[in-house]
Order: C-alpha cells, then structure tokens, then sequence
C-alpha cells in the first residue's frame, strides 16, 4: 500500500479541560459555582442571593469572579481563592477547587487511546489553577498524554508579587492578551493549531488569534467555530485530518499508508 498523499494541516492541537475534555455531567461545574457562591458569603460577606448575582455578573464581565473582585478592588488573593500555594497532598483544601467531586471523574480508556494515536503536539490550555488541572487530568488518566499545561499561574506569572489588587489585572479566556502568553508559552503557530474548547466566547477569541476552532458539546457551530463537536471522542469523525499523513520532511512518526489511517481512525472510534 502507497503512502498517503494528504497532509495534515496541524502541528499542534491545545484542549480547554473542564467540561472539554470531560463532560458537564459530572457535575464539577456546578459544585465550582456553589463553591464561588459559599467563597462571597463567607469571605466577601455577600448575602444568599447577591452572592448569585455578584458571581454571574462578575463572570459575564471579567471572565471570572476573583478577576471582577480585584478588578474592584477587593484585595483577594490567588491563594485565598484557588489555594495555589498548597501541596498537592495538603490536608488544607483551597476553597473553590479543594471541595470538588473529583472522584465523579472516571477513567476514559477511550479517550485516553485517541489522544495517544494523535501524534501532533497536544496541550492543555486551561483557566483553571494547576492543582485543579492535574487532578482532573490524573482521574481522566490521560496526564501523561500531553506535552505542557498552560493554566492560570501561566497567564498569571507576577500576581503572586503585586502590592494592591489593581496592579497586574487578572488575565484569563477569553482575553486576546491570555491567548497571546498562552500561544507564546506553547510556541505554536496559531495557523497550524487546532483549538477545541466548550466556551462560545473562547472559541471566538482563538478564532481572532488565527487558530483553527472546534467548538465542544455542540452540534452546531458557534461564530469563529470552524467545527463543533459533541463529545471529544467524536474528533476522529468529524476531523479525520488530524489522523493525515505528516509531509514534506515532517516527522517520520506521523507517515502512514491509507490502510495505516483507516486503522487509527477506527481504533479511535471504538476506543479499542
């Protein structure tokens, strides 16, 4: 059998992680929400209800609640609110990401053989704090499936030594700024990188970058989307071009013949 004459048009592929690279379902989204919520009344003093309000309206706006709480000048810390600074196994949880249901994220043997047979680049690039982030990635166990994860201390680097809240705004999706340190911390070129997030406004944001976007848990595509998938496990489907053969003097890992492609792809449908 010949060799494949299709190029892939990817170097690399960057995934968002919550709700990307695992689904809505099981439910952390909605426990960081009532985390942020308890974090306003308890830390903040908000009552019951503007607690509700203040979280939406501060996300709508700044892309997160502790960037709309320092954007006002509230002197609220990175450690107060992710708890960036404890170990991995402290006793101490952070507030917003220590009290979730990590163990209602399952091991995904499917996923985890098609991120295996993809042989470009693969990044997580996450608004999310590094702790979070690794569990996440550890219970999926497909850690040790991607080169690099860029999360909020890698969009954030000197708000650990800013003196009043105002001093290093807060950077996070779907800034252009957030994706330009992303981009440069990744060193990828945006015209040969895939981008798959479930963020609407995200993916019009890398859209403006000049990335390749795969809008996730839609059927439809949104403004900026170039696909849009339901499920990460449906990419082989909807993008079989990820699979093509690497030309040119590419890397001699990605050459494969017609029936060698037809494999992958069927191995990663199954999740055989």
């Amino acid at each position: 059998m010949g060799i494949s004459t299709i190029a892939s048009p990817f170097d690399s592929i960057i995934f968002d992680l919550d709700d990307t690279l695992y689904p809505s379902s099981t439910g952390i989204d909605k426990c960081v929400k009532k985390n942020i919520q308890l974090f306003l009344i308890q830390k903040c003093g908000f009552s019951e209800s503007k607690a509700l309000t203040q979280r939406v309206e501060l996300f709508k706006t700044y892309g997160s609640t502790l960037a709309g709480l320092r954007a006002q000048g509230l002197d609220i810390t990175a450690e107060d609110y992710h708890g960036l600074n404890f170990s991995f196994f402290s006793l101490r949880p952070s507030f917003v990401h220590g009290r979730l249901p990590y163990d209602s994220i399952d091991t995904d043997h499917q996923l985890r053989n098609l991120l295996l047979s993809i042989k470009q680049r693969k990044i997580v690039f996450t608004n999310s704090d590094r702790i979070h982030a690794m569990r996440a990635l550890d219970r999926l166990g497909i850690k040790d499936c991607f080169e690099q994860i860029i999360c909020f201390e890698t969009i954030n680097p000197n708000l650990p030594y800013s003196t009043r809240p105002d001093e290093f705004p807060i950077l996070l999706k779907p800034s252009l700024d957030a994706f330009k340190i992303a981009l440069d911390a990744a060193n990828v070129d945006p015209r040969r990188t895939l981008f798959l997030d479930d963020s609407v406004r995200n993916i019009a944001a890398g859209k403006e970058m000049g990335l390749h976007t795969v809008l996730v848990g839609k059927t439809m595509k949104s403004k900026g989307a170039d696909y849009a998938v339901e499920s990460v496990h449906n990419l082989a489907q909807v993008i079989p071009e990820i699979w093509a053969n690497e030309m040119d003097g590419g890397d001699p890992t990605m050459t494969r013949s017609k029936s060698e492609l037809e494999a992958v792809l069927a191995c990663a449908l199954v999740g055989a």
